[in-house]
């Protein structure tokens, strides 16, 4: 182990620590940043708490069942790839069908049930659809966006605050060492402004690829926004099929329930011919 480094490690972590703990007590000075840099701090604050909320709440609607979508989250870890569930639609449309059949495709009921189910799976698949679009062009970029731009963000401002608190704590020094009056204290201050000018370039340095990370957000923006409009698109797409799809089993019914009705008609005049 190289000891010098660590003295020199340990001696840095102990200066932020101390210059922190000051800055909270109102004891030290605190170098600020300007408005156009706290504007874009905000924003990114911002961005990344309304996506995960918005990416959480929108997984909510697609699934709405908490096992099921922790089943899911489970299995693509493992798996590295989405599983494809049956959906409430496609099981109740296989339960119509079947029962359908039982009762005879040949009886209105049965006809019934049996188209009922057939618009209740097509409805099912449509969801899949959706749901499979929504997941691929609206919350994957979400998603990446908050694991990768975004952790990169977070992680420069990190760096940033500890070469702030570096400059600060130099620039303590300087003040000190400029309160003494004797030679010694004069090499202290010499050393300390030294020291305050290479904390200095690499806070100014540090900055400037933090603000150019966080106007970066800008571009986040738009791209988010061509992802919201892919989802609106297929959400429109989805439920213009369901509708269509019940529009046309309404018709069925409508017709498949005056033929019934009719029969049934028919039925009485024929017992009462035969009661005469």
């Amino acid at each position: 182990m190289d000891f010098k480094k660590f003295t020199s490690d340990a001696t840095t972590l102990f200066s932020r620590a101390k210059q922190y703990t000051e800055e909270k007590l109102g004891s030290a000075e605190k170098t600020e940043y300007d408005s156009h840099f706290e504007t874009l701090l905000l924003r990114a604050d911002k961005t990344k708490e309304w996506t995960e909320r918005i990416l959480k709440q929108t997984e909510c609607v697609l699934q709405p069942n908490p096992s099921i979508r922790y089943e899911q989250l489970i299995y693509e870890k493992v798996d590295k790839k989405k599983r494809d569930l049956v959906t409430n639609e496609e099981q109740l449309g296989q339960f119509m069908v079947d029962a359908g059949n039982e009762f005879g495709p040949g009886t209105s009921y049965g006809n019934a049930l049996i188209k009922c189910g057939q618009a209740e799976m097509r409805i099912g698949l449509a969801q899949k659809e959706y749901i499979n679009n929504a997941h691929g062009n609206f919350l994957t970029p979400l998603k990446n966006f908050l694991e990768g731009d975004m952790k990169t963000v977070q992680k420069e401002r990190k760096i940033l605050e500890t070469k702030r608190l570096d400059l600060d704590a130099a620039k303590n020094k300087v003040r000190k060492a400029k309160a003494g009056q004797s030679k010694e204290q004069d090499e202290e201050l010499a050393k300390a402004e030294k020291e305050e000018k290479s904390c200095q370039l690499e806070f100014d340095r540090q900055a400037e690829v933090t603000k150019l990370l966080l106007e970066g957000i800008s571009s986040t923006h738009t791209s988010h926004l061509r992802c919201l409009n892919d989802f609106i698109e297929s959400q429109l797409n989805y439920t213009s099929q369901c509708q269509q799809y019940l529009t046309d089993l309404q018709r069925d019914l409508g017709s498949a329930l005056s033929v019934s009705v009719q029969d049934k008609a028919n039925l009485w005049q024929m017992q009462s011919m035969f009661k005469r």
